[in-house]
């Protein structure tokens, strides 16, 4: 029997619809149920062929748990240990690298020190910074976000050096990036489920969130591979099996702003009907791929092109 179970928080909508989209697909030896544990012990695995993970970005507790189901031979989705090791500062530098166009960015040391440290702590970082340096390579207008953060937590749009000051010192430890802004013409919110299965959703990030899909941009079918060809690359090199690019289009370029959403936003009330449905569809219908690959006792995790290709010392870009 391959059991297929799906870790989640708060939400109910799209967990509670992909258990019965999978059992509703009637596939011999397969079924999906929430995920049950009452304990976890070092090597032993719980049972689960597949796991999709929802909620272990804010549960560090369910990290730990995943990170021992992959071990012992579970399909997680997504691969823990990348996620553990992935940040929104690493991702806009891995694209500079594979030829995806993304906004001019810098990384930003915390306003206040780490707890447990003191000056004598950064006697490598230069005092000052080159703030002028890194405010004309990027440019104002700007957004200034957290490297490591998701959703719209902690960001800030800048019209100008003053405005950075003044919202930088309200950043307490978090470390966060400056990022040029892009203005669009259009703007893109696209599904990657399985590294191959691609839903492009015209989106409009400057709406009220319960708006944010009434978005009447229409691409042609032009820009429409070109996107998908730009979001499969993302993904490929990542190695996410479940994530969302956003692209804004400038001057009919696509430009990735943020890529790197392993547990993104699936709630019916969130992304509209249509997209709830082919959201359930796609993920159900990967998980049970995944179920049916899966060996037991074998590393079953998904491993992004940039891993795969250091492990064996190969040049990160195609030949």
């Amino acid at each position: 029997m391959k059991k297929i179970g799906i870790l989640f928080g708060k939400e109910r909508s799209f967990p509670m619809a992909f258990i019965e989209k999978v059992n509703s697909k009637g596939i011999d030896g397969v079924f999906a149920e929430p995920f049950r544990m009452d304990k976890s012990v070092q090597g032993v695995n719980s049972g689960y062929a597949v796991l999709i993970d929802r909620i272990s970005q804010d549960v560090p507790f369910y990290r730990a748990i995943l990170k021992n189901e992959a071990i012992t031979g579970t399909a997680v989705i997504n691969n823990p240990f990348w996620w553990s090791a992935d940040d929104k500062y690493f991702n806009n530098s891995l694209m500079t690298r594979i030829g995806v166009p993304i906004p001019k960015t810098v990384i930003l040391p915390s306003y206040e020190m780490p707890t447990d440290t003191n000056p004598e702590s950064f006697s490598n970082l230069a005092y000052p910074l080159d703030w002028e340096g890194m405010f004309k390579y990027v440019g104002f207008p700007a957004y200034m976000k957290p490297f490591a953060g998701g959703g719209w937590k902690n960001v800030y749009r800048l019209e100008n050096e003053k405005e950075f000051y003044d919202k930088h010192s309200e950043t307490n430890q978090l470390v966060m990036l400056l990022q040029e802004e892009i203005v669009f013409d259009e703007y893109y919110r696209c599904y990657c489920i399985g590294g191959k299965y691609v839903r492009i959703m015209p989106y409009e990030p400057r709406n009220p969130h319960h708006l944010r899909y009434a978005a009447d941009f229409v691409p042609g079918q032009e820009r429409l591979k070109l996107m998908e060809d730009i979001v499969l690359r993302i993904n490929k090199y990542l190695g996410y099996d479940f994530n969302t690019v956003e692209l804004a289009i400038r001057d009919g370029v696509p430009y990735a702003i943020d890529f790197g959403n392993p547990a993104p936003d699936a709630e019916r009330s969130g992304v509209g009907e249509e997209n709830f449905e082919w959201v359930v569809e796609t993920a159900a219908t990967y998980a049970i791929e995944r179920a049916l690959d899966q060996k037991e006792g074998h590393d079953n995790l998904t491993w992004g092109e940039y891993i795969v290709r250091s492990a064996e010392g190969k040049a990160l870009l195609d030949s």
